[in-house]
């Protein structure tokens, strides 16, 4: 078997060919203009994390991957696809992935709607495969919203709570890694135990994932993004790095205070990023990252000894080493 570039996953060729084939099958409609629509951004590519999670959780106990997984991570990999249709439209991006969003390629309109599409395939998806599996796919795309919500009420607020910057990263990031990794468990009729574990580590590894890449939004330059560093900032998305620095005290903390509350210009982005990145907020954000990994590591403690489970186990820690 081998791995996918970023995670080590014992995923195969067929596997993940399979899960892309799934995935242009499963937003082909009779109508011409909207499968074009709804394949616009599965099209652009992208890494299939959540799929790969549903496949590979499946195989902790040793068997092959089923069918029910792999339609299972494409129902959650819909979700995220419709997820980004939508954040595209009230960022007003114009790209994404390389390429131009729908929002800017089609219009507002077009790419609700067709992010509403995704939404109602992988609900039809995720309903034939069970009651439980349509459950919870409904209660993650509400724990989404949560966490987006919780995220814009505290936009350009220098004042918020971390527990407030876990709770939207938990909702918007790591739902969907947790529900990935328990339908894979699921459809397999793994004991409760063991479904259980995998959900604890798709939760934990998706916060490591999510700080990961707040992380790098702050620590890279544009060059090394392929995109403007700082971009959180600049929207008042203030991360851990960021919180951390302003709960510090001392000048530090005042004069990045002093710059936040409000849209930033080029120059006012520079020097608030190296505030953050002088005073300790990168550092205490790997050590916040670090602490899921272990949760993750942990959980995997609690699933039958095989390699899919411990290349789960190995996941976590390789994806902080990248940032």
């Amino acid at each position: 078997m081998s791995g996918s570039p970023l995670l080590g996953l014992p995923t195969s060729d067929a596997d993940r060919e399979r899960v892309e084939a799934a995935l242009r099958d499963s937003v082909r409609t009779p109508d011409a203009y909207l499968t074009e629509i709804a394949s616009h951004l599965l099209l652009a590519g992208g890494k299939r994390l959540r799929p790969m999670f549903s496949v590979v959780a499946a195989q902790v106990a040793g068997g092959p991957t089923t069918e029910a997984a792999v339609q299972g991570g494409i129902a959650c990999e819909l979700v995220h696809l419709g997820s980004l249709y939508h954040d595209d439209v009230m960022d007003e991006s114009p790209t994404r992935r390389g390429v131009d969003t729908v929002n800017a390629k089609w219009g507002n309109l077009q790419a609700i709607l067709a992010g509403d599409f995704l939404l109602a395939r992988a609900s039809e998806i995720a309903a034939s495969l069970g009651t439980e599996v349509a459950g919870l796919l409904a209660r993650t795309i509400g724990r989404l919203c949560e966490g987006q919500i919780e995220e814009l009420r505290h936009t350009y607020n220098v004042a918020r709570p971390v527990d407030s910057y876990l709770s939207s990263i938990a909702g918007k990031t790591a739902s969907l890694y947790a529900t990935a990794a328990r339908i894979g468990g699921l459809v397999s009729g793994f004991p409760a135990p063991v479904t259980d574990a995998l959900t604890e580590f798709g939760e934990a590894y998706g916060m490591v994932f999510q700080i990961a890449d707040d992380l790098l939004d702050i620590s890279s330059t544009d060059e090394e993004l392929g995109k403007p560093a700082g971009h959180d900032m600049v929207e008042g998305v203030y991360t851990y790095p960021v919180l951390h620095t302003l709960m510090s005290g001392g000048t530090p903390a005042r004069e990045l205070a002093d710059l936040l509350g409000s849209p930033l210009s080029a120059v006012e982005k520079d020097k608030a990023m190296t505030i953050v990145r002088s005073n300790g907020g990168i550092e205490a954000a790997r050590e916040l990252a670090l602490d899921y990994v272990r949760r993750a590591e942990t959980a995997c403690d609690r699933m039958p000894n095989s390699a899919a489970t411990e290349a789960l186990r190995a996941t976590p820690a390789a994806l902080l080493a990248t940032v």
